[in-house]
This record gives C-alpha cells, sequence and structure tokens, in this order.
C-alpha cells in the first residue's frame, strides 16, 4: 500500500527534484521512485502518518522487513530487487546530503534472479533447418539455373557449418576458426580451440562428416586452395574466414527458408545439442566434456530443460496434469 500523503515530505520532493534535474532521469521513473518509497513510508509509519518521516530512525532491520514481505507476498524477485534499489539510491542520496549518518539499505542483497532456460529446437525442426541450404541448391538446379562456383560453395558451406555445429555442440567462435588440418574425417573427430584457449576433442556424426567431406571437395573449385591443411574450413565470399556475426546472418536466412523463428543464434544449436543428447539418456559429465564446460553447474541448466520439456508433454497429454 501507498503512503497517500509521500509527495508531501520534503526529503521525498528533493530526491524527485534530484532525479529529474541531476540524473536526468524521465518522469516515469522518477514516480517509479516515489511509489516505491511511500509503500515503504506506509510499511515503516502506516498510512496515516503524516509526513515529513523521521527517515534517520529507519534501521536495517525495518529495511530488511520491508523485503521479506515482499518475498511472503509473493513478488517476483525483480519487483524485490527494484524496490531494494530504489531505496539504497534514496538513502545514498540523504547520506550526500547529510541527513543521515548511514544507509540502512547498503548491506542488503536482493534475491537471486532464476537464469531463464535456454531456448532449443526440436529434432523435426532441427532436421528441416539442415537440410534447408542443400534443398535451395536443389531447386536451382531443377530451374535450371546454374550457380557459380561461389554460391554453391555457400550452400555447401552453410550446410557443413550448421551440421558441425549441432552434431559437435561447438561454439560458433569455435566452429569459424577452424582449418581443415583439426578435421580428421576418417575418424569422425573436429580439435577446437575453446574458452582460455583450451584445446577439446568433439565428435562428429555421420551427416556432419558427409557434409564436410562435400565441402572439402568442392573447395578448391571455388577458392584457390581453399582444401589445404592450413585453409579455413569456413570460407565467405570475399575467401577469408568466415565470421561469427556472417554465420549469424546466414542462420537467418536458412530459418526462414525452413519456417523457424529467424530470432535463433547459431547458440541455439549448442542448446539444442545438449538437450537431446540428455533427453536420450546421457551422463551429464559426458555432456559436460563435450561441451568444454568447467563447471558441471553450468551443464546442469539443461537438465532443466530436458525436464521442463517433460512436464510440458506430461500436462499436453495426460488427462489428470
Amino acid at each position: 500500500m501507498n503512503h497517500p500523503r509521500a509527495e508531501d515530505d520534503p526529503a521525498l520532493k528533493r530526491f524527485s527534484e534530484h532525479l529529474l534535474s541531476e540524473r536526468n532521469a524521465s518522469p516515469r521513473t522518477a514516480a517509479g521512485y516515489l511509489q516505491d518509497l511511500g509503500q515503504f513510508a506506509a510499511f515503516k509509519w502506516s498510512v496515516g502518518a503524516p509526513p515529513p518521516f523521521a527517515w534517520t530512525d529507519v534501521t536495517p532491520e525495518d529495511a530488511r522487513a520491508f523485503l521479506m514481505t515482499f518475498a511472503r507476498e509473493g513478488a517476483k524477485p525483480t519487483t524485490t530487487r527494484r524496490k531494494l534499489a530504489s531505496l539504497r539510491a534514496f538513502y545514498r542520496h540523504l547520506v550526500r546530503e547529510g541527513a543521515v549518518s548511514a544507509n540502512p539499505f547498503g548491506a542488503l542483497r536482493g534475491p537471486r534472479l532464476s537464469k531463464p532456460l535456454p531456448k532449443v529446437l526440436s529434432a523435426a525442426d532441427i532436421a528441416r533447418f539442415l537440410a534447408a541450404p542443400m534443398d535451395a541448391l536443389k531447386a536451382l538446379s531443377k530451374a535450371g539455373r546454374t550457380p557459380g562456383p561461389r554460391v554453391a560453395y555457400a550452400h555447401y558451406a552453410d550446410t557443413a557449418l550448421f551440421e558441425t555445429l549441432y552434431s559437435a555442440g561447438c561454439r560458433i567462435s569455435e566452429a569459424t576458426s577452424l582449418a581443415w588440418r583439426d578435421v580428421d574425417l576418417e575418424a569422425g573427430t573436429v580439435l577446437v580451440f575453446g574458452k582460455g584457449s583450451k584445446e577439446r576433442l568433439c565428435i562428429l556424426g555421420r551427416p556432419a562428416v558427409a557434409a564436410l567431406r562435400q565441402l572439402r571437395q568442392f573447395a578448391g573449385t571455388a577458392y584457390p586452395d581453399a582444401d589445404g591443411e592450413s585453409a579455413p574450413v569456413f570460407i565467405g565470399l570475399r575467401g577469408e574466414a568466415l565470421s561469427p556475426r556472417d554465420a549469424q546472418r546466414r542462420m537467418k536466412k536458412w530459418l526462414a527458408a525452413a519456417g523457424l523463428p529467424t530470432d535463433l543464434t547459431p547458440h541455439k544449436l549448442r542448446h539444442s545439442f545438449a538437450t537431446h543428447l540428455l533427453d536420450a539418456g546421457a551422463d551429464l559429465r559426458s555432456v559436460q566434456e563435450m561441451l568444454g564446460h568447467a563447471s558441471l553447474a553450468t551443464t546442469q541448466i539443461y537438465t532443466h530443460v530436458s525436464v521442463e520439456r517433460l512436464k510440458d508433454e506430461y500436462r499436453r497429454t495426460h488427462p489428470r496434469a
């Protein structure tokens, strides 16, 4: 409940002027701060208490009790953190003014925000997306439009790139920095250099191996020496190593062609890789090693994704869900 006369408090008036004139806050932002402060005034002194309020009487225990009321009422963590930020800023202002000697909200920490679960594509969506570049190339040939070698190469490269990302679970920066010497098509493995320059051996599935083999066979016809050991595996239209940004642009193109949301990023293929492995019963520590995570806790987020997918299916199909 907000205090009906909070705006009449002299300290709150000065703080509002400070927000608008010195911090260039919008009127809406300033009103949000005052609403939070008015709620605290109603909590501490009741709605019937007239201003000015005794801000010097507020203790850390009062501050903690105020925030706990939101937790008990089931408020979102973002709401509680906003209240804390408003009151902390207000008391910092009072300390600078010399109106109070300490900030009772200064040592408090808001509730932790839960990380959003990563978005993943279904196996059917993945298959449709991965098929899109070659489907488009076949459509050109069927229409009697023979693409030039570099245009054709782009289709082969996109197929191999996204097959590799999904098959190996590597990051886009790891994939775009690959040279042919890092790829062992006979063994079905690829050596990537991850965060902190750590080497990691990733597994390639049969479709990824086939796509990479086809790409290497064709690469030399599109760009000189593009199939050499030191050449980049994935080459941009100008003949240089493909950048992660260009890879993301290409992904948007093929997502649209496959009828999928175009706001998905290459990293979603890595998320899908991990989730699909865990859905099929893969060991968590094995997935951690494949992803190159230093901490198992980082990998565990994907177990939550798997559980949520099971819950969604349960709610959708069970008659007493």
